[in-house]
């Protein structure tokens, strides 16, 4: 299994190198596919899977089998001359060997229906597995950006706190000259104590955000850069389910489980014919001495023999059990035409939801910004009217708050239009690792665990005593509130990753 060896995820061609404390979105990316639970124990799962090929195949290989026994008779032959004629049919002690040898040469088809139906199945797996890799890629990505969010709010919640608190002091002082009334000092006071709870709820969702980053992807969240850019994503819902019907791993995975049932039916229906076998056996018994002890004749006291044949079976009457077995395989083949049915009605709703979220949120993002803009010239005009006396304390608050939602508005809608396009990409079948650039060293292939096992007939063998891939983390640090991030996003951003866009196929941007 191919672990590790994933790296130079950062292309040659990086204008800006982030430090080395600094964690990118690819890093997190290729740390949550080296090392989450869910993909390596996904992964065990495939393997189990691909096992199914061998053990169906098997049913049509030769068997041979070997039995041996020892009898002795508890009662000892009296001294009578009957008993003791006795003795040459019933011997005191008797060991036996019998070796055989069967080769299938018929079973009704139900083998190679069987072992197309694990091929198929090993075939659906494969998908599963690409739709738990892009789902655990969609799950690193929000909590990525989760985090990045909660910490722009907690940041601008601190500002609000601290530019709340400074005009609680100059509110007091001009009421100490009888400038304000004890309603002013009143009003900045209840302000600022709840610019204080709204602060503390705050860094109680970045501790969540950070707990839960660490979750999946394995590690603390350290300094996290501005994501790459998105691929060009599709012009219309339409364009992008689309492509969904044609690329969505769990739907495809879906459609190859309705495959296999139609072998499962084969298969149950074979129980209904005849089946044909060469036999071939060996025997050997030995008396120990005592096959006419007593009688005083001479006989042989062990021998050999060999047989040969034909075995026929040809079912007359089986209590009914062949047709309930159809009649449950064509019921389960129904059952996974329903599941496919339901999984597509998935993928067409999750593809739209996320086309309209991101649409959505990229208009929230270009009119959150006019407010910002709009809000910051509000919050200095009503200052400076306050200085001449035309504005009175309560509108400076709520200047300061509309500035502080529109802020608030504006980062969770970035983190919404990018966790959206991304759930889009993933909806489309293009958010595997072979899509997102984590190619600098070798992905897990699950063909080569199935091409090492399938053509295996061997009784004897293993892999060992397996051992955990994925790292616990009962050692990492409790997160807490901190940040080290600029206050004001909008003139202090952190460092931007300006790597190639995050994708590499098709949807790169520019692609042609």
């Amino acid at each position: 299994m191919a672990r590790g060896g994933i790296i130079g995820l950062l292309l040659a061609g990086s204008v800006i190198a982030a430090p080395a404390s600094a964690e990118t979105l690819r890093e997190a990316l290729v740390k949550a596919y080296q090392t989450n639970p869910t993909i390596t124990g996904q992964r065990a799962a495939q393997r189990a899977l691909d096992e199914n090929v061998p053990i169906a195949r098997s049913a049509g290989l030769p068997a041979v089998n070997a039995t041996g026994g020892f009898n002795n008779n508890l009662f000892a032959p009296s001294t009578d001359l009957a008993a003791q004629s006795n003795s040459l049919n019933s011997p005191q002690r008797q060991a036996t060997g019998t070796t055989q040898l069967s080769v299938p040469i018929y079973q009704g088809g139900g083998v190679r229906s069987s072992i197309r139906a694990a091929e198929t199945r090993v075939e659906a797996g494969r998908f599963t597995l690409r739709g738990t890799e892009s789902d655990l890629f969609s799950a690193t990505v929000g909590a990525y950006m989760d985090v990045i969010r909660d910490e722009a709010i907690v940041g601008l919640n601190r500002q609000n706190v601290k530019v709340l608190d400074v005009n609680l002091q100059a509110t007091k002082d001009r009421f100490q000259v009888g400038d304000l009334t004890r309603t002013d000092v009143a009003q900045s006071e209840a302000r600022l104590a709840l610019a204080h709870g709204q602060l503390q709820s705050a860094e109680a969702q970045l501790i969540t955000s950070r707990e839960n980053y660490i979750r999946i992807v394995g590690s603390p969240p350290v300094d996290l850069r501005t994501p790459p850019a998105l691929p060009k994503l599709p012009a219309s819902a339409n364009a992008a389910v689309g492509e969904a019907l044609n690329n969505n791993p769990t739907l495809q995975a879906a459609a190859k489980q309705r495959d296999a049932t139609r072998f499962d039916v084969t298969t149950a229906k074979s129980s209904r014919l005849p089946k044909l076998s060469v036999v071939v056996g060996g025997n050997y018994y030995n008396y120990l001495g005592s096959l006419g002890a007593g009688t005083g004749v001479q006989v042989a006291q062990s021998g050999t023999s060999a047989t040969a044949g034909v075995a026929l079976t040809v079912p007359i009457f089986q209590g009914g059990r062949p047709a309930a077995q159809v009649r449950q395989a064509e019921a389960l083949r129904s059952q996974s035409i329903e599941n496919e049915t339901s999984t597509e009605r998935s993928v067409i709703a999750t593809t739209r939801s996320a086309y309209a979220v991101w649409q959505s949120s990229e208009q929230v993002i270009a009119s959150s910004d006019t407010a910002v803009t709009a809000n910051k010239l509000s919050l200095e005009g009503v200052r400076a009217e306050n200085s001449v006396g035309s504005r009175t304390i309560l509108d400076i608050l709520n200047a300061e708050q509309e500035l502080l939602n529109s802020e608030v508005t504006l980062v969770t809608a970035r983190r919404d239009a990018y966790v959206a396009g991304f759930a889009l990409l993933a909806a489309m079948g293009d958010a595997e690792a072979k899509d997102l650039g984590l190619d600098g060293g070798s992905l897990y292939d699950p063909v080569k665990n199935y091409d090492r096992v399938r053509n295996r007939f061997g009784d004897f063998g293993g892999d060992g005593e397996p051992t955990g891939v994925a790292p616990t983390t009962r050692n990492t640090p409790a997160q807490d509130a901190t940040v080290a991030a600029p206050l004001d996003p909008e003139f202090d951003t952190p460092p931007v990753d300006k790597n190639a866009p995050l994708t590499t196929g098709a949807r790169t941007p520019g692609h042609h």
